[in-house]
C-alpha cells in the first residue's frame, strides 16, 4: 500500500529531457482572407443566365461520383493558398484553404500562393564609386499580403520584384566604396530592402528581408587586397616589435643607472665571486682592485 503513491508520482512527474510541445494557436496558422463582395445579384443578360442554368446543372450531376462526363464543382485549395472566384471575368469573392464550389461554366477560379517565397537575385556587376568591378549575389524573402493586388494588379509580381531589387542594388551599391560595401553588408542589404518594400506594397507584397550572400572580386583585385591586408599586419608587427626595444632599452637604461654606485659595483663583484665558488674549479682570480672590507684580517 505504501508503494501505491510512489509510483503515482513518478507517473505524474515531469520527466527531464522531455520535450513540452505547445498547442497550435489560431494566431499562429494563415490569416483569414475570406471576403465575399456581394455581385451574386448582378444580372448579365440572357446568355449569362443561361450559361449560369447550364454550370448548375451541369455542377450537379458532375458531383457524383460516378458522373465522368461533367465538371467537378468543388475545387481544393491547399494551405498556403488563397482561391480567387471571378464570375464571367469579375472578381467577386475568395476563400480560404479548403473545398470551394464554383460554377463550372460560368465561374473561373485562380490560386495564389500566400506563403513565404524565397527568390534568388542573379549575380549583378556592380561598379563602386571607387571605380572596383565587383558581382553581388544576393536573394529576396517576401509574401503575398494582398492576393486581389497580387493576382490582378501586376502581370507577374515575382519577376516584377526580381527587376526592381536587381535596379535598385546597382544604384544602392554604385554609390557606396569597396570598403563600405565589405564592412556596412547588412546596413547595404537594409537600405535595398527598404526602397523595394515601398513599390512591393503597391502590389500586394511585403518583403520579409533581402541579404547579399557574396561579394566577388576579380583575381587582381583579390591579390591585391591580400597583399595589401599582408604587408599591414607586417607593419603593425614592425611597429610592436619597435615599442618591445624601446621598453627594453628603457629598462636597461634604469637599471644602468641604479648599478652604476659603487656599492652596487661590490655588491655584483662579490656575487661574481660566490658564483665561481660553487663551481668546480679551485682557483679563483680576484681583480686587485676589488677593496673587501676585511681583507686585513686574512
Amino acid at each position: 500500500s505504501t508503494k501505491a503513491p510512489a509510483a503515482t508520482t513518478a507517473a505524474t512527474a515531469p520527466r527531464s529531457g522531455v520535450i513540452q510541445v505547445q498547442p497550435l494557436q489560431r494566431a499562429d496558422m494563415q490569416p483569414s482572407y475570406k471576403q465575399n463582395l456581394g455581385l451574386d445579384t448582378i444580372e448579365h443578360g440572357f446568355y449569362g443566365s443561361m450559361m449560369n442554368g447550364i454550370g448548375a446543372v451541369a455542377g450537379f450531376f458532375g458531383q457524383l461520383p460516378f458522373c465522368f462526363c461533367c465538371p467537378n464543382p468543388y475545387k481544393e485549395v491547399q494551405q498556403g493558398s488563397v482561391g480567387l472566384v471571378s464570375r464571367f471575368g469579375q472578381f467577386f469573392r475568395s476563400e480560404d484553404p479548403g473545398l470551394v464550389r464554383i460554377n463550372p461554366c460560368s465561374e473561373s477560379l485562380k490560386i495564389v500562393n500566400v506563403m513565404i517565397t524565397v527568390c534568388p537575385i542573379p549575380k549583378q556587376q556592380v561598379m563602386t564609386r571607387d571605380s572596383v568591378s565587383i558581382g553581388v549575389d544576393s536573394v529576396l524573402f517576401y509574401h503575398v499580403s494582398n492576393p486581389y493586388r497580387a493576382a490582378y494588379g501586376i502581370a507577374d509580381v515575382r519577376t516584377a520584384l526580381v527587376e526592381r531589387a536587381q535596379t535598385t542594388l546597382r544604384n544602392v551599391v554604385g554609390a557606396r566604396t569597396l570598403q563600405s560595401l565589405i564592412s556596412d553588408r547588412e546596413q547595404v542589404a537594409l537600405e535595398i530592402q527598404e526602397i523595394v518594400e515601398g513599390t512591393a506594397e503597391k502590389w500586394g507584397v511585403q518583403v520579409e528581408s533581402i541579404l547579399i550572400k557574396d561579394i566577388e572580386f576579380s583575381k587582381e583585385l583579390q591579390e591585391s587586397l591580400s597583399s595589401a591586408a599582408t604587408q599591414k599586419r607586417i607593419g603593425e608587427a614592425k611597429v610592436i616589435a619597435s615599442r618591445a626595444e624601446v621598453e627594453v632599452a628603457r629598462s636597461l637604461r634604469q637599471a644602468s643607472s641604479l648599478l652604476a654606485t659603487p656599492a652596487a659595483m661590490q655588491y655584483r663583484q662579490l656575487d661574481a665571486l660566490q658564483a665561481m665558488a660553487k663551481g668546480a674549479n679551485r682557483v679563483i682570480f680576484v681583480p686587485m682592485h676589488l677593496d673587501l672590507q676585511g681583507t686585513a684580517n686574512l
